[in-house]
């Protein structure tokens, strides 16, 4: 039976990039570029999820809609947008295909969707203090200390110390393991938008000026690491 769930709404950026000809770095500087224009007419950034790369690595892409694709199209030259526009019509040709053949079919496809969103709508009763909660954190304006994210995810059933955790976002990738970049943000996690950095000038009696370095992770990072750990990736 045809599921409606199924029918592809989105394309990532390594398939735009795959279409197009062109490198996934590119995509993403286009992406980048063309975001704020975006955020400010329709209020919300563009959807920035991750993959598994070949060397079982986690690396960020983005996931467009189709209207989302062709603004960003208007980055590319006219031969890479066509290839885009090309794509879309063949994933709708396709869709179209997918689409209930029969009456009865269509009534037993609506009966599939109204069960699942029934199940959906009980799960999101009973995670509704969690999400409230993840909400709030999310889009909170304040970031917090490792130390204190570490509060944070034990308070919430997973115990950690600072150093430790310290120590699993470094093997995971997501602050640097050596050098001047030592517990810094990597790009990776800057792009997830994990931590800001907090710089403070320190002036010593010789009359010389020291700069003090201080990742803090955002109201989305606490969110996303408490999710990581309490999900079992063990720290």
């Amino acid at each position: 039976m045809t599921n409606l769930a199924n029918i592809k709404r989105t394309m990532t950026s390594r398939e735009i990039a795959e279409y197009t000809g062109k490198r996934h770095s590119d995509v993403m500087e286009a992406i980048r570029t063309m975001e704020p224009a975006w955020e400010k007419v329709n209020g919300r950034k563009f959807p920035l999820v991750e993959y598994k790369d070949a060397k079982g690595e986690m690396r960020p892409e983005y996931q467009l809609s189709k209207t989302e694709c062709l603004y960003v199209a208007t980055k590319f030259n006219d031969e890479a947008r066509a290839r885009l526009i090309l794509r879309w019509e063949e994933l709708e040709q396709e869709q179209k295909h997918r689409l209930p053949q029969s009456f009865s079919e269509a009534l037993m496809l609506a009966a599939q969707q109204a069960q699942e969103l029934e199940q959906k709508e009980l799960q999101l009763q009973a995670q509704a203090p969690k999400v409230r909660f993840a909400e709030a954190v999310e889009t909170s304006t304040r970031s917090c200390l490792v130390a204190e994210l570490a509060k944070i995810i034990t308070q919430n059933g997973y115990e950690i110390g600072q150093n430790r955790l310290f120590k699993w976002m470094r093997s995971q990738g997501y602050l640097g393991k050596q050098g001047e970049y030592y517990n810094l943000p990597t790009q990776r996690a800057m792009e997830l938008d994990l931590f800001e950095v907090k710089k403070t000038s320190i002036s010593k009696p010789d009359g010389t000026v020291l700069v003090s370095t201080t990742p803090k992770v955002t109201g989305k990072g606490q969110v996303y690491f408490v999710n990581k750990l309490l999900k079992g990736q063990e720290a």
